[in-house]
């Protein structure tokens, strides 16, 4: 049935992960689209970045950050989800580069297996970096070993691998090995300061952004980010872009935009289907 959640799984406090059976969007997808989630009738449109697509499934990682992912995560096998649209936004520029490294934060990990899995496929030489708050936050480690050459883990408590934070971990890669491109994907202050890092290194490097969306079609504006000083639309344009050229303290600004009434939204939720700190 289409949009029917075939599978689902705790990866984590509060991370779920989804195989949702759509042919024509697991048919189309690409590493680096993205699709739009929108778990019931009057729920808001959540995007998620697809994880993996094959036999007509799409996979999908969630965090529980709020009203609209914890609406998502409350959902169960053989439900079906009100709709899912995409696949949207540009595919990640996939070639023969020769060194690659790609840093992933949080659920951003499950966005960075599809582009390492492609990557490795052509034969390039992968590197990655993991990175969570702690050991429980470091997920699909085991799966992305299989595409990657080396593999690092990075935990702000030093519950797993090096105590530190991702940046810490790229410069045990760049210290000692010569990088040709990066991609970084998970919180946007960790994209913001992987930048950084970059761009000590004279390296490129590609972020997924994740801003306020609405349609995913560029027509709302919702998703504007100032790149190399003019306006971009993440949901056509991007969501991929070069983060040396990205303005990450508008975007920071932006995303606190509507904090108050989410939090208000998410107490009413959580009011309506009561305590939801199991998930």
């Amino acid at each position: 049935m289409l949009n029917q959640i075939v599978k689902k799984s705790k990866l984590a406090p509060g991370v779920y992960e989804f195989y949702v059976e759509n042919p024509i969007i697991a048919a189309k997808a690409q590493p680096g689209q993205f699709v739009v989630v929108i778990p019931s009738e009057k729920g808001e449109r959540v995007p998620l970045t697809i994880a993996d697509a094959f036999d007509g499934n799409i996979r999908m990682v969630v965090k529980v950050v709020g009203k609209s992912t914890a609406d998502l995560a409350l959902k169960r096998e053989g439900e079906t989800l009100y709709g899912v649209v995409g696949p949207l936004g540009k595919p990640s520029e996939i070639k023969y580069y020769g060194n690659v490294l790609l840093v992933g934060g949080g659920v951003g990990i499950a966005a960075i297996l599809p582009i390492a899995k492609a990557l490795k496929a052509l034969g390039n030489k992968v590197y990655a970096v993991l990175g969570g708050r702690s050991k429980d936050q470091v997920i699909l480690k085991d799966e992305l070993e299989q595409y990657v050459d080396e593999i690092l883990v990075t935990t702000d408590d030093g519950s797993f691998g090096i105590k530190g934070v991702v940046t810490d971990g790229m410069d045990l890669i760049l210290r000692k090995q010569r990088i040709d491109i990066a991609w970084a994907i998970g919180p946007t202050i960790m994209m913001k300061f992987c930048s950084l890092k970059a761009r000590e290194y004279g390296l490129k490097i590609v972020v997924s952004l994740n801003p306020i969306m609405v349609d995913g079609t560029g027509m709302c504006g919702a998703c504007r980010v100032t790149i190399n000083g003019q306006i971009k639309f993440a949901c056509v344009d991007g969501p991929e872009f070069d983060g040396t050229q990205v303005d990450w303290d508008e975007l920071l600004k932006r995303l606190q935009q509507y904090q108050e009434q989410e939090k208000l939204a998410f107490e009413k939720f959580k009011q309506k289907v009561g305590d939801l700190s199991w998930l």
